[in-house]
């Protein structure tokens, strides 16, 4: 079951073009979610962004009117080479920082040379972590809305196993991204606030 993150000016389009492929569709509001149902027989579901529920029209305009942004909520991504937080108020980030670390990769070594690179690979790796948190810790404190995370998922787990962060409310959608970046979380912020839409083809 695909599912495609559309931005709330692209709403309209994206109900357009799937019309277009599939025939008229029939709107509805169902599981607190945009629905539609074609006469082919795909089907689209439309979920808000930062796990709100829908419960206005079956009209795609008060829909992208309900796709609002928190006033205080965050990002998180974090792999094994890096991470990315930010603190956003609505659509202006108002703090964040991106930091990288190397982590080794695997080795075809065998024995106890093997054995001292994982041990050094699990120690560079969980420095990493650390930093992370520090950082998140510091940025997202007393954060009042939802955080939207992603990376590795393992990474994130021990990040946000931290003590200071486990207050921390975290929504979908996930997002898949390689090392962060700088243009990697911008990139994450704007997918954060797109609506979440699975696409059932008919077979």
């Amino acid at each position: 079951m695909p599912t495609v993150l559309v931005p709330p000016e692209r709403i309209d389009r994206w109900i357009e073009n799937f019309e277009r492929g599939h025939g008229s569709t029939a709107l509805s509001v169902a599981d607190a979610s945009l629905t539609g149902l074609a006469e082919d027989g795909s089907t689209f579901t439309a979920r808000l962004p930062f796990d709100a529920a829908y419960d206005g029209p079956a009209d795609p305009a008060p829909f992208v009117e309900a796709m609002s942004v928190p006033d205080d909520w965050g990002v998180l991504l974090v792999r094994k080479g890096g991470f990315a937080v930010a603190r956003l108020h609505g659509t202006t980030t108002s703090d964040s920082k991106v930091g990288q670390r190397h982590v080794q990769g695997r080795t075809k070594a065998g024995g106890q040379s093997q054995q001292r690179f994982a041990r050094r690979r699990d120690n560079q790796a969980r420095q990493a972590y650390e930093a992370a948190a520090e950082h998140a810790a510091r940025i997202l404190g007393g954060l009042r809305g939802p955080v939207v995370v992603g990376g590795d998922r393992g990474a994130v787990d021990e990040v946000l196993a931290d003590p200071r962060l486990r207050g921390l409310v975290t929504v979908d959608p996930w997002l898949a991204v390689p090392d962060p970046r700088r243009g990697v979380l911008e990139q994450a912020v704007a997918d954060a606030r797109c609506a979440q839409v699975e696409v059932v083809n008919a077979t």
